[in-house]
């Protein structure tokens, strides 16, 4: 009987994690569905550091954790109120999601541009 040789890289999840993105990809095609997943990573990425900060401004009597040059300043991303993730995690299974995340973005983008 064959050996099973890992590199020990495998924790346990891995099966689980690619259910959840098959689910997620639905019939997507994979060129597709890579930038929502890596988009996806990365909005969870910046919410996470800009809740990190939040709570540290809100601690702040003299601070206001909803400024956004609170975040600049740090060079966190400032993460507009419909676009952080515990609004994404409470309207995750409405059908529309996909313009949950993406319309404070555009709203973001069109008032940066001069």
């Amino acid at each position: 009987m064959a050996e099973n040789k890992t590199n020990g890289a495998n924790l346990g999840f891995e099966e689980n994690l690619w259910l959840m993105a098959d689910k997620l990809r639905n019939n997507m095609d994979a060129a597709e569905y890579k930038h929502v997943a890596l988009g996806l990573l990365f909005l969870k990425y910046i919410s996470d550091a800009f809740e990190e900060k939040y709570e540290e401004l809100s601690k702040d009597e003299l601070a206001d954790p909803e400024d956004v040059d609170e975040y600049t300043a740090s060079n966190i991303f400032w993460v507009p109120k419909e676009a952080r993730w515990e609004n994404i995690k409470k309207n995750a299974k409405l059908p529309t999601i996909g313009q949950i995340i993406d319309e404070p973005w555009l709203l973001l983008k069109k008032a940066t541009i001069h």
